[in-house]
């Protein structure tokens, strides 16, 4: 009877601990809710943040980038051909690199709207379809190639028949890294040396540890949630996005829900003046949530 006793009360002080470990009042303003900036798009999504804090993110049935401006609260458009535009990344010259998967490239543009296609394929074979890129600290990127069949493709025919994560660095050359069900969603962190992608269709997330340029650890499961888009907070707390943006802590534990209003959230970054406000795409429309932690740069 000690030893159950004994057990129940050591069990009762580590889920205490637990508890205390996560404070939702460190993160987030009581009773502030995701505000509505703006509602005029078609399907919203890989939003990221330049130097400045200013959001940009793209409309892809439209073929558009647009930015969001943090002074003004305005929304503007940025570029009106992006080469169908998803996902985006800052590199560290504040180019905006764009998985553009019209013809299957990735873009680099800078701010003068000055376009140069890094990618067209891979081994000589058309892309998928990039879908999302993390830009790393050797000047090279991380990106995932699923396979979504867009309706605006002209004579689309697979030539990669895998669905994997790629690197590209920084000369150019691009190794294949690992094949999924679905890869969608990827964001690093030079911080904690961590690189995380979502597996959508198997319902999965997992994380890398990050060994050297291009160099990976062996996947490990992160947590049994796939994502369309992601970011990371300074703490490394990870937000995933779809029914809402759902937050797990570095161990992969459930922890925040922000409920969104809309059919579907597609992605989600960190901007504003002190980066410390959370953008969110969400199906026709974008937000923003102040909070009271940073993006992790």
């Amino acid at each position: 009877m000690k030893n159950i006793f004994r057990i129940s009360l050591i069990g009762l002080v580590f889920a205490l601990v637990n508890c205390k470990s996560v404070n939702y009042s460190n993160m987030f303003y009581d009773g502030v809710k995701p505000e509505k900036v703006s509602d005029k798009f078609s399907f919203t999504e890989g939003p990221s943040s330049d130097k400045e804090g200013n959001v940009y993110f793209t409309d892809q049935p439209n073929d558009k980038i647009y930015y969001w401006d943090w002074k003004t609260n305005q929304v503007i458009v940025f570029l009106d051909k992006s080469g169908r535009a998803n996902g985006t990344h800052f590199d560290k010259d504040d180019n905006l690199i764009t998985c553009s998967d019209d013809n299957g490239e990735i873009w680099k543009i800078s701010k003068d709207k000055k376009v140069q296609i890094l990618s067209k394929g891979f081994e000589g074979k058309r892309l998928n379809g990039p879908n999302d890129v993390w830009n790393d600290e050797f000047g090279g990127m991380y990106f995932t190639d699923p396979l979504y069949k867009r309706d605006y493709w002209v004579n689309f025919k697979q030539e990669i028949p895998h669905k994997s994560l790629y690197y590209r660095n920084k000369e150019g050359k691009i190794t294949k890294l690992e094949t999924f069900t679905q890869p969608n969603g990827i964001v690093g962190s030079e911080k904690y040396k961590k690189l995380y992608v979502s597996d959508i269709d198997a319902g999965k997330t997992y994380v890398y540890d990050i060994l050297g340029e291009g160099k990976l650890s062996e996947k490990k499961l992160f947590c049994e949630m796939g994502s369309d888009g992601m970011t990371l907070d300074k703490h490394g707390n990870l937000y995933l996005t779809g029914k809402g943006v759902t937050v797990f802590d570095r161990n992969g534990r459930k922890i925040y829900q922000i409920p969104i209003d809309e059919e579907w959230t597609s992605n989600v970054t960190f901007g504003g003046k002190n980066n410390e406000i959370l953008f969110i795409t969400a199906s026709k429309s974008v937000y923003t949530l102040p909070t009271k932690v940073k993006g992790v740069r």
